[in-house]
Formats: C-alpha cells, structure tokens, sequence
C-alpha cells in the first residue's frame, strides 16, 4: 500500500498541532519540540509539520508517496529514475526524525517529490547518511 506524504513548514507548533488535531479528529502519532506527524488510514496520509520561524518558508514544504515495503519502493524508485533523470536518489538516510531509503525529485511546477520507505525511528531531524550497521536496518 502506497500512503501520501505533505510536510508543512509552520511559524507555531501548539497552533499546527491544534488545527491539524482538530482537522484529523486525532492527535499526532508523534511529536518532538519541532516536529509532529499524523499516520492515518482514514484519509490514508503521512501529515507532518515542522517549526519554521522564517515567515517567508511557512507552508507547503514538499509532497511524497511513502511505499510500506522495500518492494513497492523498490518499483516507485525504478520507475521514477527511468523517468526522471534528475532525480536525486538519497539512500538510505536519517531524516524527519526516521530512518528510510528515500528518493527525491523536482515536479514541472516546482515542487519536491520524495518516495521513501521508512526502517524505523531516529533521534535526528537533519538528513544524513544511516550507519550501514544501523538497529533500523536488521
């Protein structure tokens, strides 16, 4: 199953995570100082917002589809690189606060597309390589 990533970059977390609470009729599944994400089935989507304090870089931040597997991410990411060769596959990276195998790319209209498949948690917000021995990984 394939589930739509939006990442909002917001000037108030208590706010975001009021409204979006509210929007959702549920509490984040996850919150950090800076950070907070809804996984919902019902609309199936993978919402998350982060602290910004430039006012000039609130709002829409990127898009994605986020595969459940390694397979389904597998065929995502083949089809997107044979499609579009500009896109930048990051590996497997720590980022948003998770581990996963992402693939990143630039829409006609501007915006960021990430697929991803996620490993499991991580305690780092910026992306950087995972460790090849990483607990994620087993």
């Amino acid at each position: 199953m394939y589930r739509v990533h939006m990442h909002v970059s917001v000037p108030d977390m208590d706010e975001a995570i009021r409204f979006y609470g509210n929007l959702f009729n549920a509490p984040p599944t996850a919150v950090r100082d800076d950070y907070a994400k809804w996984f919902l089935d019902d609309p199936g989507i993978n919402f998350a917002v982060s602290l910004n304090t430039s006012p000039d870089r609130t709002g829409l931040d990127h898009v994605g589809i986020q595969a459940d597997t390694r397979d389904e991410f597998a065929a995502l990411d083949r089809r997107l690189q044979e499609n579009e060769p500009t896109a930048d596959v990051e590996g497997c990276v720590h980022c948003c606060y998770a581990v996963s195998d992402k693939t990143s790319v630039v829409d006609p209209a501007g915006l960021v597309w990430e697929t991803y498949v996620t490993h499991g948690d991580s305690e780092h917000w910026e992306t950087i390589p995972v460790e090849p021995d990483h607990p994620a990984l087993r």
